[in-house]
């Protein structure tokens, strides 16, 4: 499917409403994780995104300092309903997540010694992995086939960051140069 025709497939932007409901089932169901549910809330379920938005503003979110997700509301709320859309995104995704978080904190201090607890924690990390590697492999579809260079970019990046365990600040530096001008390049 050409960008075009996803396009044509997005509904319109979301009311401030909506916006805050759709950033509220975020936090409130993102266990392990929330950008696999923003992937699939924006882009899959509400349609208010194409994959390729979503890429393009998850890739300057990534770039930013500050937590990617947290990047992510501020750009996507401004973008549909400026600051006031920012606010509403930001508090949404971030206020039930905090309770949720200050209370699993109180009670793993109370009981994070049991071996129970323990073993919880270590099946937790095991689906956030999980849900990492789908995340990746759902941002990786649109790349295949796109004329440019992002897909060698991407694997580059991966061999570097994953595989030779070079620093990342590094690994960007020497990467976003060299992806835009490969782009440009080959766009021009």
């Amino acid at each position: 499917m050409s960008r075009v025709e996803t396009a044509a497939a997005i509904t319109v932007p979301p009311s401030l409403g909506a916006l805050f409901v759709g950033f509220l089932s975020m936090s409130l169901f993102g266990f392990g994780g929330v950008l696999p549910w923003a992937r699939r809330i924006l882009v899959e379920q509400k349609r208010w995104m194409d994959a390729d938005e979503f890429n393009e503003a998850l890739s300057l979110c990534k770039v930013l300092p500050g937590p990617n997700i947290v990047n992510f509301a501020i750009i996507y709320g401004s973008r549909v309903h400026g600051p006031l859309g920012a606010i509403a995104a930001l508090v949404a995704l971030i206020a039930p997540s905090a309770v949720i978080v200050l209370a699993m904190g109180m009670a793993y201090q109370r009981f994070g010694y049991l071996p129970q607890v323990q073993n919880v924690v270590a099946a937790l990390s095991a689906a956030a992995a999980g849900l990492v590697v789908a995340m990746a492999a759902k941002m990786a579809t649109p790349l295949i086939g796109r004329p440019g260079p992002g897909p060698a970019v991407a694997v580059a990046v991966f061999v570097a960051v994953g595989v030779l365990r070079l620093p990342l600040p590094w690994v960007l530096a020497v990467a976003l140069p060299a992806s835009i001008a490969l782009s440009w390049y080959v766009h021009r």
